[in-house]
């Protein structure tokens, strides 16, 4: 595992080695839930229908390391592709925040030293989800939300 650096996140993302780039997750876990996205006018609306692996609780993956034998269409996010994933991120979210070259938001576990505050601020769905596995994906649209901020 690579050190960071001190104020890494203030770096341009092309600059993050791994170990930074996966420490800049904020938590929020709304990555992990599904959305809807109208073919017509692009716009994506946020659900609160959580992927199979996505833990209520921590708001973090089960199985992060080996997602990909679970959910094969979980998108990798990188430094060479959040241009073409930023659409779907959340307005909240480090990685497009610092993409747009925007600073860090004062509760981000790096500048607060918590993983907490990300959960202090509601801006989770901590125990407001429902799994996949309950919902069939046709009812999805049932389940649009506005994303907390």
């Amino acid at each position: 595992m690579r050190e960071m650096r001190p104020r890494f996140w203030e770096l341009p993302l092309s600059r993050l080695n791994p170990t930074e780039w996966e420490a800049l997750c904020d938590g929020c876990g709304k990555c992990c839930l599904n959305k809807l996205e109208d073919e017509e006018t692009g716009e994506v609306a946020l659900t609160d229908v959580a992927c199979r692996l996505f833990d209520g609780a921590t708001c973090l993956c089960s199985r992060y390391e080996t997602r990909h034998q679970y959910v094969p269409e979980c998108i990798v996010l990188s430094p060479g592709k959040i241009a073409e994933t930023m659409y779907w991120l959340p307005g909240t979210c480090a990685y497009r925040l610092r993409y747009e070259g925007k600073p860090l938001p004062h509760w981000h576990h790096l500048l607060t030293g918590s993983l907490e505050t990300v959960h202090e601020e509601g801006l989770t769905l901590r125990g407001r989800t429902v799994s996949e596995m309950e919902v069939e994906e046709d009812d999805w649209e049932d389940h649009i939300i506005e994303e907390p901020t």
